[in-house]
């Protein structure tokens, strides 16, 4: 008696394609790994598919085109676009296991981010993208969507929060950032490492982040048109204040400076903070080390200023504009900071 073979039912995935270099192909060929968003192509996530056939054996894949643009050009218009979208695809198209995002690297980690504490959804969000173009030779985009999309489908990425997956690693929206320019093993979490890594036999995963993320969040910015403007200011030798100044003059309602390690300020900047404090304007000290804590110093915390944590600067800017959303307090943007 022959035996019947049982089908496996695929996890139903949403495929969004928002440009970058994961979806790009050079029109200088294969070895172009410098000028190819200059002077090649961009595909649609259709295409982007068409040209990695093996997601298919590990999903069923629901392709939407969002953007074909370079990451480097995102902004908060597309964020806010982008927690709808998957809102709006819930609602409308019926039940789905999980979403990827293909995105260019430059903002990753920020848009990442940003999803990680606006989004609503109780569905796994992995965001993925490439160092070298689709068309490459070696490229690693094929195997980084194949990888991404497995995570997604995954029962154990629920409750996750948004996840990025590169180079076979997973890592946490809120702790993962961009540290070298163009090596395939640039995505990195300094501090504590991956939550797990996707291997031939599986998606595996070791820890989780303690810090809070969707949908548990209190932001929510279904009507904001814009987020209140928080700009970076960064530490250096000599620097006299004078950038804080000119941002708190440009309209500034927040600023995060990437201050020495350890949190400290030189004395002009200082003083230019201070006086942006006295004017309203929320100050929060990150550090320019590239991984730790700020340990402000209790100088700066007394004048009313507000420690990052570990968040890198990029971060402790989003967050910083979302908690001016809900409050100009500095308590409660300290407890802000202390449960994101």
């Amino acid at each position: 008696m022959q035996a019947v073979k049982t089908q496996v039912k695929l996890p139903r995935i949403v495929v969004i394609g928002a440009g970058g270099t994961i979806s790009t192909r050079s029109g200088l060929g294969s070895l172009d790994m410098i000028n190819y968003m200059a002077f090649g192509t961009t595909l649609i996530v259709d295409e982007v598919l068409d040209a990695v056939p093996e997601t298919k054996q590990y999903a069923d894949l629901r392709p939407v085109h969002f953007s074909a643009t370079s990451s480097t050009a995102v902004t908060y218009s597309d964020w806010r676009a982008l927690v709808q979208l998957i809102s709006n695809f819930e609602r409308d198209h019926g039940e789905v296991d999980g979403f990827v995002l293909l995105h260019g690297t430059g903002t990753l980690e920020e848009t990442a981010y940003f999803l990680h504490l606006c989004l609503k959804t109780q569905k796994p969000v992995v965001v993925t993208g490439s160092q070298r173009p689709l068309g490459a030779i070696s490229s690693d985009a094929p195997l980084n969507l194949v990888n991404a999309v497995r995570v997604a489908g995954s029962p154990d990425a629920q409750g996750m929060g948004v996840l990025v997956c590169l180079n076979d690693d997973i890592h946490a929206a809120r702790d993962v950032t961009k540290g070298s320019t163009s090596r395939l093993h640039a995505f990195c979490t300094p501090d504590f490492g991956i939550l797990g890594e996707v291997n031939g036999d599986g998606v595996n995963f070791y820890r989780r982040s303690l810090r809070r993320g969707y949908p548990a969040t209190e932001f929510n910015v279904d009507s904001l048109t814009k987020l209140p403007r928080v700009d970076i200011a960064y530490s250096y030798a000599g620097e006299d204040g004078g950038i804080v100044s000119a941002l708190a003059a440009a309209g500034a309602k927040g600023i995060v400076i990437a201050a020495f390690p350890g949190g400290r300020l030189s004395p002009g900047q200082k003083e230019a903070c201070v006086h942006a404090l006295g004017l309203g304007i929320a100050i929060v000290i990150a550090t320019r080390a590239g991984s730790g804590r700020a340990h402000v110093a209790q100088d700066l915390l007394g004048c009313g200023m507000v420690a990052a944590d570990n968040l890198t600067c990029q971060k402790a800017r989003i967050l910083l504009s979302l908690a001016l959303t809900v409050s100009h307090e500095k308590s409660v943007i300290e407890r802000i900071f202390r449960l994101y």
